[in-house]
């Protein structure tokens, strides 16, 4: 890690009781795919999933940076209008901030979708496909199919990767020229053109209780200010130390999120490398969802409930 060292304390403590996992374990995994996590989390405020006794113990949402952190570990200054608050949040900017969050006992990194140079002006739009509780993962890999085609018909690079858990993230990088509202209406108008190319499958309904179980919800709201998600390469709280992966497009139709853990990704890592190192070259305007949006809105169309609701 260049010049830093960071000291682990209990190494041998157990994480993931299921494999046996220990927080040395963890923090070597973070090391095998150091230029990507880094990649993920550069210059964004992230909060911090920390497990202090393994993942079968209390779960601790960290927006503050810890106590206790050295001099060189950066942040980013954020605020919370509704509460009246403000947070500095962990910023990552080289590996041994990662290694350190580790030592705090961090398992997962949840980044914002801006970076610390305007906060409140997003570089990330993110496609979030989360199941309903009676959907399968063959129905989620459809949807993901529905959403590369709309990409594809804009224009727009998509980087999808597993969540970690059920879904399936996709990432396009986009100019900082607006502010989460202006995302979150195109990222809605775009959830729409999906729902209505794939209306069995996908679904938009706000509430959990008026949706279809068996489909998919392609989730705007993940687009709200101070909504965090799983970064490409962080490990979940799980039971089997799944890991958040990136893929390629051609491996979507066929992949099993299962096969992703801090045991099998070094290895992946090491053959393929970062898969979404080049998602900086790859930027797309949102005018055209902006668009669709206004189209939208003026054909009735009811606008984003508040994220807050």
């Amino acid at each position: 890690m260049g010049e830093r060292t960071v000291r682990i304390s209990n190494p041998e403590r157990v994480y993931f009781p299921e494999g046996g996992h220990t927080k040395l374990d963890l923090a070597n995994y973070y090391l095998s795919v150091g230029d990507g996590i880094v990649n993920a989390l550069r210059e964004r405020p992230c909060m911090l999933h920390r497990f202090p006794e393994g993942i079968e113990g209390e779960k601790v949402h960290q927006k503050r940076l810890p106590r206790g952190a050295p001099d060189w570990v950066e942040t980013a200054h954020v605020t919370f209008p509704r509460w009246n608050r403000t947070a500095d949040e962990l910023c990552v900017t080289e590996l041994a901030s990662v290694i350190w969050a580790v030592q705090m006992s961090t398992v997962e990194f949840h980044p914002w979708n801006s970076r610390r140079a305007d906060v409140e002006r997003p570089d990330e739009w993110r496609i979030d496909l989360d199941p309903g509780e009676e959907c399968d993962f063959a129905t989620v890999r459809r949807v993901a199919g529905v959403a590369q085609e709309v990409l594809d018909e804009l224009g727009a690079t998509g980087w999808p990767k597993t969540t970690g858990s059920h879904g399936l993230h996709v990432y396009v990088r986009i100019p900082p020229d607006h502010g989460f509202g202006d995302v979150r209406r195109a990222a809605l108008a775009f959830a729409r053109e999906v729902e209505r190319r794939a209306p069995k499958d996908a679904t938009t309904t706000w509430w959990r209780k008026d949706r279809d179980p068996t489909a998919v919800f392609v989730d705007f709201n993940q687009n709200a200010r101070d909504h965090t998600i799983a970064a490409a390469y962080s490990v979940r709280g799980r039971p089997d130390a799944r890991v958040s992966a990136p893929l390629t497009w051609d491996e979507v139709p066929d992949v099993d999120p299962a096969d992703f853990t801090i045991t099998t990704m070094p290895e992946r890592y090491a053959e393929v490398g970062d898969l979404h190192a080049g998602i900086d070259e790859a930027v797309f305007d949102l005018a055209p969802l902006l668009e669709w949006a206004d189209r939208d809105e003026a054909a009735g169309a009811e606008p984003a409930p508040d994220p807050e609701d």
